[in-house]
């Protein structure tokens, strides 16, 4: 026989019904209103909703998430024991009762599979650039170069020279050629080095300036071949004549530097040192 609920304060329906339905269970039958009246020392109306309650079928308890995931662990597996384990000697001092723990070979770690690589995409017209247009816009202006600096070096005192003498008197070449291998070629060669963006800062930078100051200067050479050659001049004046013939070794002092900037190692100078 369950305890009549006893409170200063009237105590909810939905706290009666758990009591309500263990009277029953004592009973083994649903108590009648009176019984449940005088049981609870409630009204009618209360009664009344208890039995509506006890009448409906009784909600199964929700399985608690936390056990139902405890539950969802796999057992673990023992290692199965092969005939060729072998069991651990007793260690010295210890008693023939010592437990001995067989040498079991550690299960293989899992491994992880490799990430697979993705190729990255190819655009869809993969073919290079080709070069051979260049070579073809530069003829004519090989012809023209060429022609230009041979003249102005004929005008500022270039031209057949012996370049061993007692040793091949017979072999001459004309000097005024000197002034478009060495200015063009050096031009090209800095202008590559400059937008290749494989060397030093520093060579770069200076391949950026002396290529530029390289095809200016062409520039202005075969600008002042031309007028002196409209003007009808057979020899130039002594201003150009001053430049054309330092070229070969402004040419020649550019490449050297060029060349030791592209193979020097990126170090601070050591003014740089001391200031920093």
């Amino acid at each position: 026989m369950s305890t009549p609920l006893r409170s200063t304060y009237p105590i909810p329906v939905e706290d009666l019904i758990p009591a309500a339905r263990k009277l029953a269970a004592d009973l083994g039958s649903t108590p009648s209103r009176n019984r449940v009246m005088k049981e609870f020392r409630i009204g009618a109306e209360k009664a009344r909703t208890i039995l509506d309650a006890l009448a409906e079928p009784t909600p199964e308890p929700s399985p608690d998430p936390v056990e139902q995931w405890l539950h969802a662990v796999p057992d673990p597996v023992e290692p199965e024991h092969s005939d060729a384990d072998e069991e651990m000697p007793p260690a010295p001092g210890e008693g023939a009762s010592s437990q001995v723990t067989p040498l079991v070979d550690p299960a293989p770690a899992a491994q992880t599979a490799a990430p697979e690589v993705v190729p990255a995409a190819t655009p869809a017209d993969g073919k290079p650039v080709r070069s051979w247009p260049v070579l073809l816009l530069a003829l004519p202006a090989f012809v023209a170069v060429w022609s230009g600096w041979v003249g102005l070096g004929e005008l500022t005192g270039f031209g057949v020279v012996h370049p061993l003498p007692g040793i091949a008197d017979g072999f001459t070449i004309n000097s005024a050629i000197t002034l478009p291998i060495g200015v063009e070629t050096y031009a090209a060669f800095a202008l590559r080095v400059w937008l290749s963006g494989r060397v030093p800062a520093k060579a770069r930078k200076f391949a950026k300036v002396s290529a530029l100051s390289a095809l200016v200067l062409g520039a202005l050479g075969q600008v002042a071949y031309h007028l002196l050659e409209a003007a009808g001049v057979t020899q130039a004046p002594w201003q150009i004549t001053t430049v054309v013939a330092c070229l070969p070794v402004a040419v020649l002092g550019m490449g050297a530097a060029l060349a030791h900037l592209i193979h020097a190692p990126e170090t601070a100078c050591p003014s740089e040192n001391r200031e920093s």
